[in-house]
């Protein structure tokens, strides 16, 4: 059941313009998500260029993380032009977290196995110029990807565009939940600042553009990929708890509903979807020091 009002393209360019003017646009980091409409997609672009061009006297003092929300499983939810729209941004962005599907949109390659996959990256890499690049959910049949586990792909270009692959297949969570993309946008974000700025392979990374650490930097030692292994050893914590407490959420919102509205099927679908909004407050500790030991490897 959905209410409210999707934020114009006018209306986004005025709240940046609101906070220019009061001088609360000083900012190190960006993320965007979903964006109604390719107006809206471009006025935030807009946001995301002024900020960069304000920096270009310090390499590495803005960064921009860009998720290309445009849809899923073969199907668009978007209009057709918020395609074209978010590759005209692509040379703008740092780092890119697309699913399978919208980096098959992004990259025209049509990912049917691993290599046609880091040829898709490749090409975000050397036509698009985007430094780093997540495939948040990839669904291919490979020896190495058990059925009951999810793969997740990364890459950091090299000097040359050349992609720094890196993969991670962890146990899938068999179950259904609200705001796992907009989860890993936001843990991303921090964990690659936290990356550049503290880790070994990070030294001196932050001054650099775009964060792209030196050639040399082994492939599971970029921040890229220690970044991501934080963020999916969080998120797995997170999912897991969430899903151990639906029943009782369930219960809880049922038993709070009149005699007859507790009945009804609509209801008792609106209780399990409150159920799978993500308990992010209750599990904190989950998203500053998760336990849960998740690696990457090499492509």
């Amino acid at each position: 059941h959905w209410t409210g009002t999707k934020a114009t393209a006018q209306e986004i360019s005025d709240l940046y313009r609101g906070l220019k003017d009061n001088y609360i646009n000083d900012f190190d980091m960006m993320l965007s998500g979903y964006i109604p409409g390719a107006e809206g997609v471009l006025a935030v672009g807009d946001i995301a260029k002024e900020l960069k061009a304000a920096n270009q006297e310090q390499p590495g003092s803005f960064f921009w993380v860009l998720d290309p929300v445009m849809g899923d499983n073969g199907n668009l939810y978007v209009a057709a032009d918020v395609v074209p729209a978010y590759k005209s941004l692509l040379s703008h962005a740092d780092l890119i977290i697309p699913n399978q599907f919208e980096a098959e949109l992004l990259s025209e390659v049509k990912i049917t196995d691993m290599d046609s996959l880091a040829a898709a990256i490749q090409a975000l890499h050397e036509k698009h110029h985007v430094p780093h690049v997540i495939i948040t959910s990839v669904n291919i049949s490979s020896p190495d990807i058990p059925a009951d586990h999810l793969c997740v792909v990364g890459s950091t270009m090299t000097s040359t565009g050349r992609a720094r692959l890196f993969k991670t297949v962890f146990p899938s969570i068999d179950c259904y939940f609200c705001g796992t993309g907009d989860m890993f946008g936001a843990l991303i974000t921090v964990r690659m600042r936290e990356a550049v700025a503290y880790d070994d392979a990070g030294a001196h990374v932050m001054a650099r553009p775009s964060w792209v650490s030196d050639d040399g930097v082994a492939t599971v030692d970029l921040p890229l990929a220690r970044a991501t292994e934080k963020v999916l050893a969080s998120m797995h914590e997170v999912l897991t708890h969430t899903k151990d407490a639906m029943p009782d959420v369930i219960n809880r919102t049922l038993a709070a509903m009149a005699e007859h509205e507790r009945r009804g099927d609509k209801q008792k679908m609106l209780a399990g979807k409150k159920a799978a909004e993500l308990q992010l407050v209750r599990n904190l500790d989950c998203l500053r020091r998760p336990q849960k030991k998740i690696e990457v490897r090499p492509f």
